[in-house]
């Protein structure tokens, strides 16, 4: 793995290159190499989250006086979810550098949403520890400027709809939707994946995209599109 290309590619220089070796880690390498869990990025994940939401938090604070207290929970939520930080990763080129287990790797682990949140949650951890709050803040802010742009933009939050079809999906009362790769077609170095989004065991949408995250917002888009028409 090689961390100077990743280091450089960050524009950040670490003291202790093992924190961010760590923040790369997934539990599914450990089990196959050997290894505690506690060697895996599942700690510092819990502590980036903790400093995500604090600068995350002070700067809707700051930028957005009008809102109110559920109005900047609400863009909190949205800014600090799976699918943003996921798409931060990805910008990031995060998924490269991970070290996975071989069974992770054969699923698609690296470009899994939850994989990639995860990653730059620990990764916000490691340049928190390794450099202190004032340069994890910096770092935050830079690499999440794009998304912080759209929600403090004038007018409402860039569309979520994964987000916005569970929360329809609970108004309803049913369970959360599920997604479920059922094709994928394509070379290697550009597949084209196709997703169903299910209710239960009914599918109630579906979508296409050269990346498993951009197909299931696709299968979001077309179950509420099918929804509303039914609504």
């Amino acid at each position: 793995m090689a961390i100077d290309g990743l280091e450089h590619s960050l524009g950040l220089r670490f003291k202790d290159q093992g924190l961010l070796r760590q923040a790369l880690v997934h539990r599914s390498y450990l089990n196959e190499q050997g290894g505690s869990s506690l060697d895996s990025y599942e700690r510092m994940e819990f502590l980036g989250d903790a400093v995500l939401e604090l600068v995350i938090s002070t700067e809707l604070y700051r930028r957005l006086p009008q809102l109110t207290e559920g109005e900047l929970t609400k863009n909190r939520a949205g800014l600090v979810c799976r699918e943003s930080l996921s798409q931060v990763a990805q910008r990031l080129g995060l998924g490269d550098y991970l070290l996975l287990g071989k069974g992770e790797e054969s699923t698609g682990g690296r470009e899994r949403d939850s994989i990639l949140a995860a990653a730059f949650e620990s990764l916000v951890a490691a340049v928190y520890l390794d450099q202190g709050q004032a340069r994890a803040r910096q770092f935050i802010l830079q690499v999440m400027d794009q998304e912080l742009q759209n929600f403090c933009q004038p007018g409402a939050p860039p569309e979520n709809p994964k987000s916005r079809l569970q929360e329809l999906l609970q108004a309803m009362g049913a369970d959360s939707p599920r997604y479920q790769t059922v094709l994928k077609e394509g070379p290697d170095h550009t597949p084209i994946f196709t997703v169903e989004v299910l209710k239960g065991d009914e599918v109630i949408g579906t979508g296409q995209g050269r990346k498993k995250s951009d197909a299931e917002r696709a299968a979001a888009r077309d179950a509420l599109s099918r929804l509303e028409q039914q609504g």
